[in-house]
């Protein structure tokens, strides 16, 4: 067991999604509530970064760094993680830089982070630039990678998978579908299946790479989440499934797909799903449903991996207000 900060209200909730489930004439739904991990608006990173920042706490990092989009999920609890231990943080956001702080970029700034903005084709080498540059100013820098996607980050889902079980003792369902983008939550989760002998299969619905590419990232992570859990087996590559399907225009381009699953899981559901991951993810789900995907008496969890102040984001607003 990886030694972790505790700061994520867990286990989060499992629920029925029994209107769902009657209007779209398919499978059983369940739901897994990582939005309400509770670090400022919650979210699965959280779980991430109750590893990643209890290493950077060993390790005696007096500042976090990690990046992603300017409405990143993941740099928002990053910095809320940092808060929480009393380090400070950078995060290093891909432009192009919006007109005013909005939902995850303005609780970046409440959160006290510091910002620096660069275009996606320099964003690791400005990261590692602004790391070094702390250290020689006798700073004492920590990286978070993209997404908390490290073996120690993915491990959260090793985890998560016994959680899981614990709340479920009548069985896992026969799928859980999830959003996955940089793959550490779709390594964790396979690590776990295999390493508890669980049948359950693992979909991950490609938020913004081709299907190979998260298949290949999501092995080597799961093989090292794999070695540190103590298990000597290799990860499965036939247990990788991705479904790139839905990429549409790309990442955080939101479309007619993902808007419905948005408004369907609200109006249907009462549950906030957030424009680039989880409404994406709910298009898919609902898409194999209609396709007639599943198989019939299958039950099928949707892990709800959070994203929801991405909502009031403005670049969005206006697409969510159209009817």
């Amino acid at each position: 067991m990886l030694p972790k900060e505790n700061f994520a209200h867990l286990p989060t909730p499992v629920e029925p999604l029994h209107r769902l489930t009657t209007l779209l004439k398919g499978p059983e739904l369940l739901i897994k509530r990582d939005d309400q991990t509770g670090l400022a608006l919650g979210g699965n990173k959280t779980r991430k970064l109750e590893y990643l920042m209890a290493e950077a706490l060993a390790n005696g990092a007096d500042l976090v760094l990690t990046t992603g989009a300017a409405q990143s999920n993941h740099c928002r609890q990053t910095a809320a993680a940092a808060a929480r231990c009393g380090l400070d943080c950078t995060l290093v956001l891909v432009e192009p830089t919006p007109d005013k702080p909005t939902a995850n970029l303005l609780l970046d700034q409440l959160l006290g982070a510091d910002l620096v903005w660069t275009d996606k084709k320099d964003r690791d080498k400005i990261l590692q630039k602004t790391s070094d540059e702390a250290a020689a100013q006798g700073r004492k820098p920590y990286l978070v990678p993209y997404g908390g996607s490290n073996p120690v980050g993915a491990y959260a889902f090793f985890i998560a998978v016994k959680e899981l079980q614990e709340q479920l003792p009548e069985g896992l369902p026969d799928w859980i579908v999830f959003a996955s983008s940089s793959g550490g939550t779709q390594a964790g989760f396979l690590a776990g299946v295999q390493y508890y002998q669980i049948k359950t299969k693992i979909l991950g619905i490609s938020i913004d790479e081709r299907e190979k590419v998260l298949k290949d990232r999501v092995y080597q992570l799961a093989c090292e989440v794999g070695k540190l859990a103590g298990y000597k087996f290799g990860i499965d590559p036939d247990r990788i499934l991705v479904n790139d399907n839905f990429l549409g225009e790309g990442y955080g381009i939101f479309n007619d797909q993902d808007r419905e699953a948005v408004r369907l899981f609200a109006e249907i559901e009462g549950i906030l799903l957030d424009p680039v991951y989880t409404g994406r993810a709910g298009a898919g789900l609902i898409n194999l449903i209609r396709s007639g995907f599943f198989k019939e008496g299958e039950r099928v969890l949707f892990w709800h991996t959070g994203g929801t102040p991405a909502l009031f984001a403005e670049k969005y607003l206006n697409d969510l207000a159209k009817p």
